[in-house]
């Protein structure tokens, strides 16, 4: 293993964003536990059977492309909605009504209450780059680029594939390992010589399924043995324990 606490063959490094750069996965959860429960209130009444921000988020929600977390949390109860459109407003009946509906909350939760990064992470990040590794941001969200620019790491990667670019090249999210290995692909590496480094059980999913080099599980809420029964290599709860000096 490297000083970095990798294999000696990985040459790119692949980060999801939410739970693993940026304090935000807690900003998500909350705002799909406010989206979720309106709706199921809404259809049964007061004695409705309130989203889980732990367990629910994570199995069903956390890394996963907007849509997609809705069609599977939904899916979970035994609820299927119309799809719609991606510009239904936030109050329609849809899939798609239903992720607007959660992302306004999202970016009116960053606009009030900022973004934070995790200093570990940066500092991480920067030993990396000093070390010649490259270096991809991988994300299911849209807003990933004015989140970068609002903590002023986006020079810290070289490709940025997240929401928007999948969305352009027809990429399907997480747990699919698509948008990883579109990260791998756009820096001229290899999967095998790529290490994912998630907090997501979808990203671990990706990781194992598209064959990386190694995958490094970031365990910010206590599910160390799921994040491993998922695919990691190594689980951390701070990417600081993985050693390296920019």
């Amino acid at each position: 293993m490297t000083q970095l606490g990798l294999p000696e063959d990985i040459q790119a490094c692949l980060f999801d964003l939410d739970g693993v750069v940026t304090r935000t996965a807690v900003v998500h959860a909350a705002a799909w536990k406010e989206t979720f429960d309106a709706f199921l209130r809404e259809r049964d009444g007061e004695d409705f059977r309130p989203f889980d921000a732990g367990a629910d988020y994570d199995e069903y929600v956390d890394g996963r492309p907007r849509a997609d977390g809705v069609c599977t949390f939904l899916a979970s109860r035994g609820i299927e909605l119309p799809e719609g459109s991606p510009d239904d407003p936030p109050d329609a009946a849809t899939v798609n009504g239903i992720g607007n509906r959660k992302n306004a909350l999202v970016l009116e939760k960053i606009r009030t209450e900022g973004v934070e990064a995790y200093d570990g992470t940066l500092r991480y990040i920067e030993a990396v780059r000093a070390h010649g590794l490259h270096t991809a941001i991988v994300s299911s969200s849209a807003n990933t680029r004015d989140v970068l620019r609002s903590i002023k790491a986006e020079h810290l990667f070289e490709v940025r594939i997240d929401g928007v670019v999948a969305a352009e090249r027809k990429l399907p999210g997480k747990p699919h390992p698509d948008t990883f290995l579109a990260a791998a692909r756009d820096l001229g590496v290899e999967p095998s010589r790529a290490a994912v480094f998630e907090d997501a059980l979808a990203g671990m999913d990706a990781g194992r399924s598209g064959h990386f080099g190694y995958v490094v599980g970031v365990d910010r809420t206590g599910q160390t043995d799921a994040l491993y029964r998922h695919g990691a290599d190594r689980v951390v709860q701070d990417l600081a324990e993985l050693g390296g000096q920019a």
